[in-house]
């Protein structure tokens, strides 16, 4: 009986490397959307001097996303794989917040990247207001403010969870 709950626990403990498909279909949209903001980038550069102050500050905010969500991408694929499959050897980098990312944490920074990303939205929303109807404005802000109510939540539980867990357990 013990071999064959060892056989289960190695089976099921091998099978957290299935997560790398995963992470490596996340570096390959990573390379896909470094493509998109490449183009956008060049869009913006080539239009610098007809833009208006307002849709040059729309593109930059465009841009600004795009760098979020890259890194929300990152932090996920290399949190995760150090949370989930195996630790990194770091390959001679320097990742100070490495290791310190349980899976608490990773969702709670998860969800103020979300915030942030929304919060840009929110701000290309107001500063194209004369494009949106006043109904969707709202539900932009109520969207915006369900993901920062979500965050703090988050967070609160999260708080909650570390003052009352054990010091002894990992």
């Amino acid at each position: 009986m013990k071999a064959f709950e060892n056989a289960i626990e190695k089976t099921i403990m091998g099978a957290r490397w299935l997560l790398v498909i995963f992470y490596l279909g996340l570096g390959a949209a990573l390379v896909v959307y470094a493509a998109s903001f490449i183009y956008k980038f060049v869009k913006v550069a080539s239009g610098v001097f007809a833009y208006e102050e307002g849709e040059m500050i729309l593109a930059m905010l465009g841009l600004i996303d795009a760098a979020l969500v890259a890194s929300l991408l990152v932090m996920v694929m290399i949190s995760s794989y150090e949370n989930y499959v195996s630790r990194l050897d770091n390959a001679g980098t320097e990742l100070s917040w490495l290791g310190k990312l349980d899976s608490g944490s990773l969702k709670i920074k998860v969800a103020s990247s979300i915030v942030a990303i929304s919060s840009i939205h929110l701000l290309q929303v107001f500063l194209n207001a004369t494009h949106y109807t006043d109904t969707k404005i709202v539900m932009f802000m109520l969207l915006h403010l369900t993901f920062v109510v979500s965050a703090l939540l988050l967070a609160y539980v999260d708080r909650i969870s570390s003052k009352t867990k054990d010091p002894k357990q990992p």
